[in-house]
């Protein structure tokens, strides 16, 4: 799953690989990674254990007795399937990672074969994995309908965000601006084009706006395939270093999404200082709490007004960057790395 530009099952994969080995000196650790190996440009993120070309691609007709085989010759005390990626033929012990519900609760914005996966892999082998986490009281009761299941066979653990993302300097935002051709003001938008997403809801008012939408989402032409013609740049890609510059230089974030099982972006953009606008609905409410302005994820003209008003407030704006700096110290890499780790103890402990 970490391949191109990084979303936040991709970032939960590479922080905990990068913290468990220091916390566990006892265990060894290593990592099945795509067969074209991992990007150049992870920095920090980089893991510094072995690590396993995987020809298992996801979705692909091979994927699970690929993955059935190299478990075999790995031989490990125990997988952690860190997506949804889980190996149905394989019988040794599993701790699986949902993060949402996504393909079924969303069914028809998948293709036929993704929901079918979940069905005839994922639920399946998650009944009898070893341990199940997930990454929000919301994602929790959604798979346990969704897969016919307890909720309590889920441990909660949530994301973190990482100390990197902070609030730039003032010549730190002007040079990140300037590098990438950016005006001196600019609202924020992550996502992509699946329409839970919501992103084409913002160009209901963007041309109403005094500052430009700055989207990105991984790729170039998503504005374009969305109708987002007027006042919207189309950003294709940063590096990882640059992330918190692209949150720290805007003037807010807005986050429409009707659908997340976390809302990794809302909590990285508070941490580096930037204000969030965000959907009041699904895991959202859990992840910023009171620490940013909350709407209907439908209602275009509340969007339109509330990114008005922290675009002509300062105070608005200085409020909602300290609560937002307040909030994110509750959730932070290393507390989901040392939990993580207690599921993998508990599961390697013998009864």
């Amino acid at each position: 799953m970490v391949r191109g530009q990084l979303h936040g099952i991709a970032r939960y994969a590479l922080e905990l690989a990068r913290r468990l080995p220091a916390l566990a000196p006892d265990l060894e650790f290593s990592a099945l990674v795509p067969a074209k190996g991992l990007p150049d440009d992870l920095g920090d993120l980089a893991p510094r254990i072995p690590l396993h070309r995987s020809r298992a691609g996801y979705l692909s007709p091979t994927e699970q007795p690929l993955l059935a085989y190299e478990l075999a010759k790995l031989k490990p005390d125990l997988f952690h399937a860190t997506s949804f990626s889980l190996p149905l033929f394989w019988p040794g012990r599993l701790v699986a990672t949902l993060h949402d519900a996504n393909h079924l609760a969303l069914a028809d914005q998948y293709t036929p074969v993704q929901a079918i996966y979940y069905k005839a892999v994922v639920g399946p082998r998650a009944r009898l994995a070893s341990a199940l986490i997930t990454v929000s009281d919301f994602s929790r009761e959604e798979l346990g309908k969704y897969l016919k299941m307890s909720p309590y066979r889920f441990q909660v653990i949530h994301n973190g965000v990482d100390p990197r993302f902070e609030p730039p300097t003032a010549s730190e935002a002007k040079a990140f601006r300037e590098r990438n051709e950016l005006p001196e003001r600019y609202v924020a938008v992550v996502g992509n084009a699946k329409p839970f997403k919501n992103l084409a809801m913002l160009g209901k008012f963007a041309a109403d706006l005094p500052v430009p939408l700055v989207l990105l989402a991984g790729k170039g032409a998503v504005a374009h395939d969305l109708g987002l013609h007027e006042n919207v740049l189309d950003l294709e890609q940063l590096s990882e270093a640059e992330m918190p510059l692209f949150y720290g230089a805007a003037a807010a974030l807005l986050l429409p999404s009707k659908y997340e099982g976390f809302g990794l972006p809302a909590l990285e953009a508070m941490a580096s200082g930037c204000p969030v606008i965000a959907a009041d609905t699904t895991a959202i409410p859990e992840v910023v709490g009171n620490a940013a302005m909350r709407l209907p994820p439908d209602d275009w003209a509340a969007w339109r007004e509330a990114t008005l008003r922290i675009l002509r407030d300062d105070n608005l704006r200085r409020e909602l960057t300290e609560l937002g700096r307040e909030r994110t110290g509750r959730f932070t890499w290393d507390a989901c790395a040392l939990r993580t780790l207690g599921v993998y103890r508990r599961v390697l402990t013998p009864p």
